[in-house]
């Protein structure tokens, strides 16, 4: 696997074939992460997905993953760790 950096990041999409992982061009990454995904919602439906976004993430970027779960996926199943700190905060403030 090419990796790069301190953390040995991957620096390009592989695809399990044929049990061992095989590096891809990122359309063909996409588009097998896209049929994984849609097999999976027609098979158990759309509770089966559930989105987690980074609570050092702007309020867009939040709000853009959680329209794309409820819109795309069909579900409510995303959490956002800003907003439940945020209620921590307050509440211990008070």
């Amino acid at each position: 696997m090419k990796t790069s950096g301190k953390y040995a990041r991957l620096t390009q999409p592989y695809v399990r074939k044929e049990g061992t992982l095989q590096p891809v061009a990122w359309d063909e990454a996409l588009r097998h992460a896209s049929e994984l995904l849609r097999a999976a919602l027609s098979l158990k439906g759309p509770d089966t997905f559930g989105a987690f976004s980074c609570s050092k993430a702007t309020n867009e970027v939040n709000y853009l993953a959680q329209k794309l779960v409820r819109v795309a996926v069909g579900t409510n199943n995303s959490r956002y760790p800003a907003a439940r700190a945020r209620r921590h905060q307050s509440a211990s403030s008070a």
